[in-house]
């Protein structure tokens, strides 16, 4: 049984925020679930997770546009908020259950569905 302390927290969200980090590891799939099912507020601690991998992600793309390459996905206008991370996530590992291993990353699952549901033109 995982346990969560204020750092472990602190260091998802930050991972989740920076998409990347020297000084936390990326969550992989089996350990969100892990989370999930044995933490008390797993399923909360997971959607802050989530939040913070779709907004570190969404950064990481606007900064690779501002900088004049192509960015990983294009959201161009269209509804992209916090409360849909989850269903993202969700989504693509249903879509796509054979390509994704337990031990892949988070970040890996989130990134290919905002490729595929916010495509670039």
């Amino acid at each position: 049984m995982a346990i969560l302390t204020l750092r472990s927290v602190r260091c998802m969200v930050l991972l989740g925020l920076a998409a990347a980090g020297a000084a936390c590891q990326a969550m992989s799939i089996r350990e969100l679930r892990l989370l999930e099912a044995n933490e008390k507020d797993g399923k909360l601690y997971a959607n802050y997770y989530l939040v913070g991998v779709v907004e570190g992600l969404r950064e990481a793309s606007e900064a690779e546009q501002r900088a004049g390459q192509k960015p990983l996905f294009c959201v161009s206008g269209r509804r992209l908020e916090p409360a849909m991370a989850r269903t993202l996530y969700q989504t693509e590992l249903t879509r796509n259950a054979d390509s994704y291993e337990a031990d892949m990353p988070v970040q890996l699952v989130i990134s290919a569905a905002l490729r595929n549901s916010y495509r670039c033109p």
